[in-house]
């Protein structure tokens, strides 16, 4: 009786954790639909209300009408070129880094690793002023460097890659130096192979983050012809139309690369929140 009663009541829970699983589900899909009813309505469309929005007619005319009138092929290739380089150059650099603190002995490495990790409690806003006035003096302000170079050093990348090669057995890194292995040669041949579901993870947030940066390219890039995505869309927003069917086409077709990798690269985001310990 009481075997009966408990599978019951795991059931019930379950029922309930499933039933609440959807409705959060629903809660992000339904936005991301209202965006795409309205990126297919046609310019001018009546709305007497939200329902409406996904009721016909459609059309893909606003699609064909932003490619048109804006460069939003300029500014995919230019975020494609910036979220392609940052995250090979910044894990690359990482990765080194990590294995520098985690295998090469010298004075002060254990402050050096608390120096990096706390970068991880200042937020990118509060320095934003200073690497303006940096990247100002360099004289590379308006240019790819300028969207390139801050986003190479970034803590989480060396914390991550530092924790994991801390558990690489060191026997391994001895055989390779009586083999005549150098330390770029054990970086490179032993470490960053197994590092390979790390990578990928850090590859994937890496790639999102500078897809999606605004605030720094917003305030180093003036020239429209280096404009991102996220720069590119505001821009077109308050140049091109008042209306909300091209707005929304735009955030529709910025949203399809963040879908895509989304979908074939979940397992690794997944592995990705387990391995940064990141809570949503």
């Amino acid at each position: 009786m009481n075997e009966t009663v408990g599978r019951r009541k795991r059931s019930l829970s379950g029922l309930l954790l499933h039933a609440a699983a959807y409705a959060a589900a629903l809660i992000f899909v339904v936005p991301l639909l209202y965006m795409l009813f309205t990126s297919l309505k046609p310019q001018g469309t009546a709305v007497g209300s939200i329902a409406d929005r996904f009721l016909p007619p459609f059309s893909l005319e606003n699609y064909a009408y932003i490619f048109e009138n804006a460069p939003v092929i300029k500014w995919t290739m230019n975020s494609l070129l910036i979220a392609a380089i940052v995250p090979v150059l910044s894990l690359t650099m990482a990765s080194l880094a990590a294995f520098a603190l985690s295998r090469i002995p010298f004075s002060y490495s254990k402050f050096a690793f608390w120096f990096i990790l706390s970068g991880m409690m200042i937020p990118g806003e509060a320095t934003i002023v200073s690497l303006y006035m940096v990247v100002n003096r360099m004289g590379i302000l308006d240019t790819y460097l300028a969207l390139i170079l801050p986003g190479l050093a970034g803590p989480l990348g060396v914390v991550i890659f530092k924790q994991f090669f801390d558990r690489i057995p060191g026997e391994l890194v001895e055989a390779a130096k009586m083999d005549g292995c150098t330390l770029f040669r054990i970086w490179w041949n032993i470490f960053i192979p197994l590092s390979k579901p790390i990578i990928s993870a850090l590859m994937i947030f890496a790639f999102l983050g500078s897809w999606n940066d605004f605030l720094w390219p917003f305030l180093s890039i003036q020239s429209e012809e280096l404009f991102t995505l996220p720069i590119g869309i505001p821009f077109f927003m308050s140049s091109y139309t008042q209306d909300e069917a091209l707005p929304m086409t735009v955030n529709a077709y910025a949203s399809i690369p963040i879908i895509v990798i989304f979908v074939i690269f979940q397992k690794y985001i997944v592995k990705g929140i387990t391995l940064t310990g990141i809570k949503g």
